[in-house]
């Protein structure tokens, strides 16, 4: 039995007690955001500046458990799988609404599904490719899958599995599918804790709480606690703590790694480091060209290797993460399951990639451009320390500042060398990391042209398979491939920084990137 702390005891006895705990309704939380959102539909996205809004606006069948590592009831109170896994049954809760009032019914989780597990739906749909049909009676929606699926419950919980109103999206105007989302993406409905209020693009957005939300707080009412949330886009890292520290903000985002002691010391400042999924990379255009036609270097796997092996990795984790980081051994965080332990990544050894770069066919050097996030001092540490590493070899790296916008914008069109890029899970199973960053089929491995017939087979296998050992070996040898190819550049594992005002509680930052403001209040 485990023992109980007085804590635990003393809410206990209040629960038991039906008494409600304090906390405080109502109010505007003013969030600091280092770039603005794009596109506010759950199923066309594949940008964590969507993502981390999305979770807020629309509600899964199952959510991601507060430790990242399982799967909860959602808009759906419980499921169960057929003895031969090929059957799954969701029973929905009563009363369910959309954020205009309107009821959420089994058919539009049907319709929600079928337009998400379309093969054109985006870069998720392969998540969901093992439903064969969806069928909807009643409170009851049942999925009926081609093969048995270990990555399903996890899938179910991500965000491209959102459900979404069927007649407020097909009213949309638009001669299609993407015509219709971008318009319906202006004004979004869904059935999330928030709904989009206001919005000026590039400089705040506003969403306000949803009165129709389903789940209840602490005091036995409906979340969100708040009345709404404001973000205010602040590219700059050294303005969104200067307005955090004078009071304009609760809350700030992306707090440079070297600013984290300074804001600890301060007393009006909660400085907080989530634990987290993300892995920091740096992406190589592995084609043999460029988009204006010049050879691209980064095309050898030689040159890849040795760009690795010449990076100093535990020298980074000390300039730019401040010893908060851990060196990066997969594609995949450590924290990931079926992360293999035995992966030795590329430790430092600039012997070792002197004589891989002599042995290809750029051994005198060569330039390299990267493209890095205006404002972020995280981005210009690592890449001005590259410069100095990579300079050992006679690679001159070459540092491109752009916008967030016009970074994701070049990079979605493969119009890139290199570029700083981070990833968090947004299900706690390897299946959709691994599908974005090694299979060419779902946008050509984050767009870095890498492919692998091997891994394409692996995965393939992987997605039907039920014995954890098996899969796990089947991940294991993905991992080493990709490791031997060295698509991206091996960097660090890092936390979530966040500072907050001594005011605000319950804000969580989950280990799969979602802010979770629903629980959010600001105490007087």
């Amino acid at each position: 039995m485990k023992r109980l702390t007085r804590l635990t005891l003393t809410l206990a006895a209040a629960l038991s007690c039906g008494q409600a705990l304090a906390v405080t309704r109502g109010g505007q939380l003013v969030y600091g955001r280092y770039a603005d959102s794009l596109f506010l539909d759950p199923v066309l996205n594949d940008a964590n500046l969507d993502i981390w809004i999305l979770t807020n606006l629309y509600d899964t069948l199952l959510q991601p458990t507060t430790d990242g590592k399982g799967v909860q009831p959602g808009l759906a109170s419980r499921y169960s799988v057929s003895k031969d896994g090929k059957v799954m049954t969701l029973t929905l809760r009563t009363g369910l609404k959309f954020a205009d009032g309107s009821a959420l019914t089994a058919q539009d989780v049907k319709w929600s599904l079928d337009r998400a597990r379309q093969p054109d739906a985006g870069a998720w749909s392969s998540s969901l490719a093992s439903i064969s049909s969806v069928t909807a009676s009643g409170s009851t929606v049942t999925l009926n899958l081609k093969t048995p699926d270990p990555t399903l419950p996890a899938a179910l919980a991500t965000f491209n599995a959102a459900i979404m109103p069927q007649k407020l999206f097909t009213a949309a105007p638009g001669k299609n599918d993407a015509e219709k989302a971008k318009a319906f993406a202006e004004k979004p409905v869904g059935s999330g804790p928030f709904v989009l209020s206001e919005w000026k693009r590039g400089s705040y957005m506003v969403l306000k709480r949803n009165p129709y939300y389903w789940k209840k707080g602490e005091d036995g009412k409906a979340l969100p606690y708040l009345d709404s949330v404001r973000f205010e886009i602040i590219p700059d890292d050294n303005t969104r703590i200067l307005k955090l520290q004078a009071g304009e903000l609760q809350g700030a985002e992306f707090i440079p790694l070297s600013r984290v002691a300074e804001l600890r010391s301060s007393p009006r400042v909660n400085m907080t480091l989530f634990p987290s999924t993300k892995v920091n990379s740096i992406l190589m255009n592995n084609r043999p060209t460029l988009n204006d036609g010049t050879v691209n270097p980064l095309s050898d796997v030689k040159v890849r290797q040795a760009l690795n092996y010449a990076t100093n990795k535990q020298a980074l984790i000390q300039v730019v993460t401040y010893g908060t980081g851990k060196e990066m051994k997969s594609y995949m965080s450590s924290t990931t399951p079926l992360f293999d332990a035995s992966q030795k990544g590329y430790p430092y050894d600039l012997a070792k990639a002197k004589s891989l770069l002599a042995a290809s066919k750029f051994k005198n050097g060569f330039d390299v451009t990267v493209l890095a996030t205006s404002g972020s001092a995280d981005d210009l540490a690592l890449l001005t320390a590259l410069q100095q590493m990579w300079g050992a070899l006679g690679v001159r790296l070459k540092i491109e500042q752009l916008d967030a916008a016009t970074k994701t914008a070049r990079y979605r069109a493969n119009d890139f060398q290199m570029r700083t890029a981070a990833w968090t899970n947004d299900i706690n199973d390897p299946s959709q990391i691994t599908s974005y960053y090694a299979l060419f089929s779902n946008i050509e491995s984050v767009h870095t042209g890498f492919k692998s017939a091997e891994i394409d087979k692996l995965f393939a296998q992987s997605q039907q398979e039920t014995s954890r050992v098996k899969r796990a070996s089947q991940y294991r040898t993905i991992q080493s491939i990709y490791l031997n190819a060295a698509p991206i550049i091996y960097l660090y594992e890092t936390p979530y920084p966040v500072a907050l005002a001594k005011n605000v509680r319950g804000f969580v930052q989950i280990p799969l990137g979602n802010n979770i403001f629903a629980g959010a209040s600001l105490e007087k």
